[in-house]
């Protein structure tokens, strides 16, 4: 449980110290709200692939210290019930998309399938982001000026798509690089 705490603020660390301050420039209005690579998405995602249920708390306790890491307590006192339930609905839409691709027939949790389908793990996240999208458009609709609600709505389901991608890249990579290193020995 630890690693996947662990992970989620690195995750987050990474995307609020490189992908924000870049995504600032171009959209000022959406980076509040939304990044264009949320890279703790690809960890809630495969965390709930590995772990199913349990991966829920402490995706929960990840979100909740990147948030005290990395959100200026300023921005961060005045949202906190706010904060709070975006902390919620973030780690439960990995989980809510496994269900839902298990009630339509494919249970794909890491335990359930002998082998990995990547294309099933990326349908999943793609269920979770758009769940995740709508959720957090929800839970920051008093916060969003109404005429940027599509654009932060889309920003959410693209940059926790894209982050997922980039998180199963690079875990593919460096377990490859891991297993070269040990077969080298």
């Amino acid at each position: 449980m630890a690693v996947v705490v662990l992970a989620y603020i690195l995750a987050h660390g990474l995307t609020a110290m490189l992908v924000t301050p870049l995504q600032m420039r171009f959209l000022p209005d959406v980076t509040a709200f939304a990044s264009l690579v949320y890279l703790p998405h690809g960890v809630r995602v495969l965390s709930t692939w590995l772990m199913g249920k349990v991966a829920f708390l402490p995706l929960c306790v990840g979100a909740f210290l990147s948030e005290v890491l990395f959100t200026p307590a300023e921005l961060r006192v005045a949202m906190e019930p706010v904060i709070l339930l975006s902390i919620a609905v973030g780690a439960a839409s990995a989980l809510l998309a496994f269900e839902a691709v298990a009630l339509a027939g494919h249970r794909i949790y890491a335990r359930q399938q002998a082998v990995i389908h990547w294309k099933w793990l990326l349908l999943a996240g793609t269920v979770a982001s758009v769940i995740n999208s709508v959720g957090q458009s929800l839970v920051f609709s008093g916060a969003v000026l109404p005429d940027h609600s599509y654009a932060v709505l889309t920003v959410y389901a693209v940059g926790d798509l894209i982050g997922l991608i980039v998180t199963t890249f690079v875990l593919m990579f460096v377990f490859r690089w891991l297993r070269v290193l040990s077969a080298a020995r």
